[in-house]
């Protein structure tokens, strides 16, 4: 091909895309001015919990699709005792300039699950032991309206514990795995904040409802440490004495 050609479509390309990109840039972008952050958790008068401006067990899975821009990546999963969920997985998400992951778990009856694991196309396992299972297309589409059962966000950014007490303040509660993860529990707001060791950090938004059985595998409640009496003052027969000749 000719040197002349080639350089004149290199140039219209590049016009192109220049124009696309100015078109764009004039354009609203509906979630710029959005100000959603995960501290800001609050129940409504039927007593949900509601973060992000999406209140868990009436908000669908279409509601975070659109506050989010994604569409997300649906599985259905079976765990080893044979526990089965819908989760919808939102990689790099941007909202309020704050960068997580989103995983959001739906609320789907058993006889619906059971029904979208026999159309199931695909059967895997995951490192854990549960069954991951690729939707029908189908199943997929009906799931948009779906309620959010839980919403789990996965900041990317370490949190210190004076910043999770700072930003959520100070937890009704905390509980500590053996594994050395943290649970700093807000069961007023149905959230349950966990902190690792290198400060990564898994917050969990459920109903009030929801949370005495979501946290019961965790450990006990860990006890404030008791008072301990100040030493009593020493006898005179307690003070050492000089040694003599």
């Amino acid at each position: 091909m000719d040197r002349k050609i080639i350089l004149s479509t290199l140039a219209a390309a590049a016009m192109l895309f220049i124009g696309i990109m100015l078109i764009l840039s004039i354009l609203p972008d509906e979630r710029a001015g959005l100000k959603l952050y995960p501290w800001d958790v609050s129940r409504d008068a039927a007593g949900h919990t509601r973060v992000f401006n999406l209140t868990i067990g009436e908000s669908t899975l279409a509601d975070a699709r659109a506050l989010l821009g994604d569409e997300g990546k649906i599985n259905l999963f079976e765990s080893p005792d044979g526990t089965r969920t819908v989760e919808v997985y939102f990689k790099n998400i941007f909202l309020s300039n704050l960068k997580a992951d989103w995983i959001i778990t739906l609320g789907v009856p058993e006889d619906q699950l059971a029904a979208m694991y026999e159309r199931g196309l695909r059967i895997s396992k995951t490192s854990s032991g549960s069954r991951k299972v690729k939707l029908d297309p189908v199943d997929v589409e009906r799931l948009a309206n779906a309620p959010i059962r839980i919403l789990t966000y996965l900041p990317w950014k370490s949190l210190e514990p004076r910043d999770i007490a700072g930003r959520f303040g100070e937890p009704a509660e905390k509980r500590t795995e053996e594994s050395g993860i943290v649970h700093w529990l807000y069961p007023e707001l149905g959230m349950d904040i966990a902190r690792d060791d290198d400060g990564g950090v898994v917050i969990q938004y459920l109903n009030p409802g929801s949370f005495d059985r979501a946290v019961a595998p965790l450990p006990a409640r860990e006890e404030p440490a008791a008072a301990q009496e100040p030493p009593s003052a020493a006898s005179p027969d307690d003070v050492p004495t000089a040694a003599t000749d």
